[in-house]
């Protein structure tokens, strides 16, 4: 392992905890095949970030990388939702920049545990969430979340401090079938219309956009997608309950 990837990841442990170590070492080997001027660039970029909610980009690569091998077999489509994600939320640019980190990340064996537990510390729960949401959008990329991606996202879900009921709702929202938006809602099918009320007005504070305003415009997006998608489970239930 060369020199550059070694010194990265010290200096990314002294400034960043495990996934300052983990990011430096990938830093390190992305660097060490970019010229100078790259080289500067891409350290701009990254260099002596921190897993607090403003650093929900290094987050987001860290944990992908643990849930695209889940399954032993990174699927192109996977790959691809990377990058156009990225694309989408940072622009071409920054983009092109995270996913060549990102590449350099899935060289690596990351301890999951010890990511999740610091991400949990220096985050908020309502990132932690969106984080959630993101990793079963990588899973479902393939058009199939597979058993093995199931069990890795619970597992980081436990390490991050999210309950099962929270689990579940997200997960929810990447499968087809009758008992989604109970799900969804966090209630069982023997519910009320009043609780089914209740829970709609519940749900829909804990995942309005604006809970994660503080992580900027580019991920809004996805914390819109969960409100639709809780709104939306809401009126099917009217529907198929008639109030």
């Amino acid at each position: 392992m060369s020199f550059t990837k070694w010194i990265g990841a010290a200096l990314g442990w002294a400034l960043g905890g495990p996934i300052g170590a983990i990011m430096g070492m990938a830093l390190g080997g992305v660097i060490d095949g970019m010229s100078r001027d790259e080289a500067r660039a891409f350290k701009r970029q990254y260099q002596g970030q921190r897993t607090q909610s403003g650093d929900f980009e290094v987050s987001l690569l860290v944990l992908a990388s643990v849930v695209i091998k889940a399954d032993g077999k990174p699927d192109q489509r996977e790959l691809d939702y990377v990058r156009q994600q990225f694309a989408g939320m940072y622009g071409k640019e920054r983009a092109n920049h995270a996913f060549k980190l990102f590449k350099s990340l899935n060289k690596q064996d990351i301890s999951a545990r010890q990511v999740c537990l610091q991400i949990r510390q220096m985050m908020d729960h309502p990132s932690r969430l969106q984080l959630l949401h993101f990793l079963f959008g990588i899973a479902n990329a393939d058009g199939h979340v597979s058993d093995a991606e199931v069990s890795q996202i619970l597992t980081i879900s436990g390490y991050l401090g999210i309950n099962q009921r929270d689990f579940e709702s997200i997960k929810a929202m990447f499968y087809s079938n009758s008992d989604n938006a109970y799900k969804i809602l966090e209630i069982d099918k023997s519910a009320t219309v009043d609780e089914i009320k209740k829970a709609y007005r519940r749900m829909a504070k804990k995942y309005h956009p604006d809970k994660v305003i503080h992580l900027g415009k580019e991920h809004q997006k996805g914390a819109e997608e969960k409100f639709r998608q809780v709104q939306g489970a809401y009126e099917q239930l009217q529907r198929e309950r008639g109030f």
